[in-house]
């Protein structure tokens, strides 16, 4: 198959995930520019599964790889522009702290809260990502996806079903741009907003380890950190996988922990938090690909 951008066979990914763990891609696919991520997908088997990587911050891939294609965008995605007083067109492939930054320049108050998530404009857009009291949903105006056929198509964001850290984007698309809209403001004021932000997470999360970000959704009327600090899980290890004491609901890769580890403790936490508290803990985190 031709392709204008790159396409690698048997692609390591534990480099390209914050856990640094797990095995690899059969293909990874690097798009030069939208037409050629959609000549690929349009070209590609219909039965070849698709997964979209943004910047592998909230999810396990598993020691036995990942079949089919891992598409990866890069910097031509990665374009951030204010148009407006209150508006910003996002590349898909954009980070967080791009948009937040883009922001604060142009006097775009409300999109700050992005300043705290690891991750891309896609994932944010798939995952209703949100933080610090605000979420995707409250800022989106629409989203640009390549369908797993190779079809452009612009979406609404209400016609995205967003719930919490969930949407009903169609299986397999790939989100390569988003428009925000925010409030006007005050950089200077804008800039404290994110620094409180920064400081708030530096002081509560384990930022410099290898970890996943958040590992369980928060269940209704409850805190997951709490629930599985409660369950006796601060610190639990398995192998070099081990509950942050810093902040529960965070996994660390001590060292070379395996995905098989991560995930296995993962599973001992909801375990211990469904006999303790009888509440069942859903994955936050993204787990894909095959066990080993």
């Amino acid at each position: 198959m031709r392709v204008a951008g790159r396409l690698t066979e048997s692609a390591p990914l534990a480099p390209l995930v914050w856990f640094k763990s797990g095995g690899s891609a059969q293909w990874l696919f690097e798009p030069k520019d939208e037409a050629d991520l959609s000549a690929f997908l349009a070209d590609l088997d219909p039965a070849t599964p698709v997964l979209p990587l943004g910047l592998g911050s909230n999810m396990i891939v598993r020691d036995g790889g990942v079949p089919g294609v891992v598409i990866r965008l890069g910097k031509p995605f990665a374009k951030v522009a204010a148009i407006d007083a209150t508006t910003l067109r996002c590349g898909g492939g954009a980070s967080g702290i791009l948009v937040s930054s883009t922001a604060r320049d142009a006097g775009i108050a409300g999109v700050e809260f992005l300043r705290s998530i690891p991750g891309t404009v896609g994932g944010f857009v798939r995952m209703n990502g949100g933080a610090y009291g605000r979420e995707t949903k409250d800022i989106l105006v629409d989203c640009d996806v390549v369908l797993r056929s190779g079809e452009r198509q612009t979406l609404a964001v209400k016609a995205l079903g967003y719930t919490y850290r969930h949407s009903t984007l169609p299986e397999g698309c790939v989100v390569v741009g988003a428009t925000f809209r925010g409030s006007p403001g005050d950089p200077t004021a804008i800039q404290a907003e994110m620094d409180r932000i920064a400081a708030a997470r530096e002081e509560s999360q384990p930022l410099r380890s290898k970890t996943g970000g958040s590992t369980f959704k928060n269940p209704e009327g409850h805190k997951a950190w709490a629930l599985i600090d409660a369950a006796g899980c601060r610190g639990l290890r398995i192998g070099d996988a081990q509950v942050s004491e810093k902040h529960c609901n965070f996994l660390l890769n001590l060292g070379n922990a395996t995905s098989a580890e991560i995930e296995a403790l993962g599973e001992e936490v909801r375990a211990r938090v469904l006999a303790d508290s009888g509440v069942t803990l859903e994955w936050e985190i993204q787990r894909v690909g095959v066990v080993k």
